[in-house]
């Protein structure tokens, strides 16, 4: 059986992910499969950047988007939970003639797929297990809120990387999951090509800006006081991180709204810069990632398009760290 071919869309935040995967869906007739820890939850929408409204063209036709408002935001949802939806959507799409398009930011969802991670009892994937150790220890904490809320691990020791990383492991396997096939490896059942939204470095830090201060006046704020109406606590929203984060501290009076806005603008900041250590480190390991401008959408069209006929595609021409994105920043 030949394998599923996957276009993957992805690159750091506000880069411009959901409107290429989108413009790209509509031209290839594929679905969208969102690989995002937040948008997954119903209710977290300003916050998160769900931004419905991209996937409706301007004839006013809809590109079906998968795996966005599934869970509840007061039970945890894990990465074996991911990579079964996702399994099954990548199935469905496929059954109706269409292209599944995994587009999303969440790393840790993006490299279980590419990478065909193991959640199959027993011990420990080394390639998730290497994934994790890559990880910032604050993505690392924050992995943890979101699986395990009251964790005592980050009450008592949150600067112990390891038992972190095991308590995550733990979490992820959980033995009443229905377990993924063995034969979910890359080149087996699915074949990708990775496709990277580049923006340069001063670019990407005005978007941020711009969104986080259209958000604040679009009503985010009152989306977190709703969430908090119907439910969800202050320490479980804090959770979901940075938007969340600090629109609940701000809301229980431990900061200004000025504070708020201006540590979350760093925080967001810094969270990109983390994505691209992220996506450095996919490279390193052999996933080839093929960085596109914005303005560059007809090229990156082309080359899905070879990849989706089954003709040989180039090598990336670079790599993320030869770009204009400039030398490393610690």
């Amino acid at each position: 059986m030949n394998a599923v071919k996957i276009p993957v869309v992805t690159g750091p935040t506000a880069c411009g992910k959901t409107s290429f995967a989108v413009a790209l869906s509509a031209r290839i007739d594929g679905e969208i499969i969102s690989a995002d820890s937040r948008q997954l939850y119903r209710g977290l929408d300003i916050g998160s950047g769900k931004d419905l409204a991209e996937y409706t063209l301007p004839d006013g036709t809809a590109v079906p988007c998968h795996l966005i408002d599934i869970a509840d935001p007061n039970r945890p949802y894990n990465l074996a939970e991911f990579m079964r939806d996702c399994h099954a959507a990548v199935a469905g799409i496929h059954a109706r003639g269409k292209i599944p398009v995994l587009a999303g930011g969440t790393a840790l969802y993006l490299d279980s797929i590419l990478r065909g991670y193991s959640l199959e009892g027993g011990a420990p994937d080394p390639g998730g297990r290497e994934a994790l150790r890559s990880c910032p220890t604050e993505e690392l904490r924050e992995q943890l809120r979101r699986l395990e809320p009251d964790s005592e691990i980050l009450r008592k020791e949150p600067d112990n990387r390891p038992r972190i990383i095991r308590r995550i492991e733990m979490l992820e396997r959980p033995p009443d999951l229905p377990l993924l096939e063995k034969a979910n490896k890359p080149g087996a059942q699915y074949e990708f090509l990775v496709l990277g939204v580049l923006r340069t470095r001063a670019e990407l830090h005005r978007r941020i800006e711009t969104r986080l201060d259209a958000r604040l006046k679009e009503g985010m704020l009152d989306e977190a006081v709703r969430l908090h109406e119907q439910g969800v606590s202050w320490e479980r929203m804090e959770f979901f991180g940075l938007e969340y984060r600090y629109m609940a501290l701000h809301l229980q009076g431990k900061m200004s709204l000025q504070e708020m806005r201006d540590t979350l603008l760093a925080r967001i900041r810094q969270f990109a810069k983390r994505q691209d250590s992220w996506f450095r480190y996919m490279e390193r390991k052999g996933v080839d990632i093929h960085w596109f401008r914005p303005d560059q959408f007809e090229e990156a069209l082309e080359t899905v398009r070879k990849f989706l006929r089954g003709k040989p595609v180039e090598k990336p021409a670079f790599r993320l760290s030869e770009t204009f994105y400039g030398p490393r920043q610690n």
